[in-house]
């Protein structure tokens, strides 16, 4: 029993002066750096803390900043003023893919830059972290090339304003109105009916029909026979009148314009009209200026091509009205006429027999 009590003394008492070292040397371990993680932990905290706040902030005043815009914007629409510029729903769409843009950017910034402080605290090593995400980004650029190339061309072609919603547009591979714009991919709806989908990053040029101004021709064909000083004062005077009207004082930016003789034939005079328009309104000023014009020289009694003689003017005489039409038998030495004009016999009946 004794030798059972000693040798228990014995296995028991280092093992109670073992654990009394090792929580000797935790508490002085955790008394040494306690202090460290506190502070580690504290900046950590506040980096998280300022990384989200700055982002919320910076998110907030995009967003106000793109409703401003969008509000100016609906300010505006359905006045003089709202024709200079470009209508409300262009100007929505292409703000709110600016804002989205603006806010992912700000997003991955802030993030990115709160993460890698954080690690750089816990006293990882980066470098082996950034490249690594280096040849994951060349990876994921091979392989997702055309898709980065589409992105790229959406938010230059966005931020440059080269089109918008309302737009006609010829992108090369398709062409029409423009009803949505995206950062990969453009909406067209061509003439047809159609809609087209097309990727930013084909698209290597761009025709705007909608942006600056545009002019109208109008073509207007006269008689040869008439007076030109006429002819120009009555197309003056109803484009004149007409840039004084609604609509049309509005969608005309200059005075209509007689160019001159565009060509000119034995038969008529073609007139050549010119208007600088709206954009994407000259059709409808072709159509207007083809009416007015049409009206006026009726008032004025001067003819068109093709128009029926006015009253009480006198046809000129046709001079071949006449001469008989033309005949074989007017010229005997034609080979025509040798062969329909029968042969006599000789008088006397003394002609040749064949049949003998």
């Amino acid at each position: 029993m004794s030798w059972l009590l000693a040798t228990g003394t014995t296995t028991t008492a280092p093992s109670i002066r073992e654990a009394q070292d090792d929580a000797s040397q935790a508490a002085g371990w955790l008394e040494a750096n306690w202090s460290t993680w506190l502070s580690a932990g504290l900046r950590i905290l506040l980096i998280i803390v300022i990384a989200m706040v700055l982002r919320s902030v910076v998110r907030k005043a995009i967003t106000k900043f793109i409703t401003r815009m969008n509000r100016t914007a609906q300010a505006v629409d359905g006045t003089a003023l709202g024709g200079l510029l470009v209508n409300a729903e262009r100007r929505r769409q292409r703000s709110e893919a600016i804002g989205s843009v603006l806010r992912s950017v700000t997003s991955f910034v802030i993030l990115g830059t709160a993460a890698l402080t954080v690690l750089s605290i816990l006293n990882i090593n980066l470098a082996p972290l950034l490249a690594s995400a280096g040849v994951a980004g060349v990876a994921l650029g091979f392989g997702a090339r055309n898709l980065v190339t589409d992105f790229l061309s959406g938010v230059f072609m966005i931020l440059e304003d080269q089109y918008g919603v309302g737009d006609t547009i010829d992108a090369g591979v398709a062409a029409g109105e423009v009803i949505e714009v995206g950062l990969r991919v453009t909406k067209l709806r061509g003439d047809e009916g159609e809609i087209w989908y097309v990727r930013n990053g084909e698209v290597k040029r761009i025709g705007n029909k909608s942006q600056g101004w545009a002019t109208a021709f109008v073509d207007v064909p006269v008689r040869y026979d008439e007076d030109l000083e006429t002819a120009r004062r009555t197309i003056q005077e109803a484009g004149d009148a007409m840039a004084k009207e609604e609509p049309w004082n509005e969608r005309l930016w200059g005075p209509v314009e007689v160019l001159g003789l565009d060509a000119v034939t034995l038969e008529s005079m073609v007139i050549r009209i010119a208007a600088k328009t709206m954009p994407g309104k000259a059709l409808g000023v072709e159509r207007e200026l083809r009416w007015r014009v049409k009206q006026a020289f009726d008032t004025a009694g001067i003819r068109i091509v093709g128009g029926l003689p006015l009253e009480g003017a006198e046809a000129a005489a046709d001079p071949t009205a006449g001469m008989a039409a033309p005949s074989a038998l007017s010229n005997p030495s034609s080979p025509q006429s040798m062969s329909a004009t029968p042969i006599a016999p000789p008088a006397g009946g003394g002609g040749t027999n064949l049949a003998k």
